[in-house]
């Protein structure tokens, strides 16, 4: 009797057990199989040289990453077309002490993307996306500011995927 008890619950636990769980392919019609990146356009000045190139690269993985979308080699075989620039790259002082001096500093990059829709119907949406991260003012920017475009680039590529995938 034990045995049959034994062998009926793990077939209705197996039987009702999921095959797959995963929060991928929410939200976005059937038909996109494609996405491209163009590389982001500089606008700034002050920007570093490298930092449109690895935006760019941080959306392509992000959107690699999150989804089953494959990275497509020229924009005509895609279904989702992005293309962006990097309007501004400011730093400022946001915590004043006496004398004027700065306790902490605030790194801030604002982008505009354009993204193209082929299908299921032709459509465009445009997101600006101004991202921020503040540091120790008594820090040298030249030490830490990879680290810090790095967390400001995770900010805007999360920013990217909710526009195309959650609507938000």
């Amino acid at each position: 009797m034990r045995g049959i008890f034994i062998i009926v619950s793990i077939f209705t636990l197996t039987s009702c057990w999921p095959t797959r769980v995963g929060f991928k392919d929410q939200n976005f019609p059937e038909e996109w199989k494609v996405f491209h990146v163009k590389t982001l356009d500089n606008n700034s000045s002050n920007t570093p040289l490298s930092y449109p190139a690895n935006l760019s690269e941080a959306i392509k993985d992000g959107i690699q990453n999150n989804t089953s979308l494959a990275l497509g080699v020229s924009p005509d075989d895609a279904q989702l077309q992005i293309e962006g620039t990097i309007g501004s790259y400011t730093i400022t002082p946001v915590a004043i002490l006496e004398g004027d001096q700065a306790s902490q500093n605030r790194l801030t990059v604002s982008a505009t993307f354009n993204i193209y829709i082929n299908e299921p119907e032709e459509d465009e949406m445009t997101l600006r996306s101004t991202r921020f991260i503040d540091y120790d003012a008594s820090t040298d920017l030249g030490v830490v500011e990879s680290t810090l475009l790095d967390a400001v680039s995770e900010q805007i590529v999360q920013d990217v995927i909710n526009q195309l995938f959650s609507n938000w």
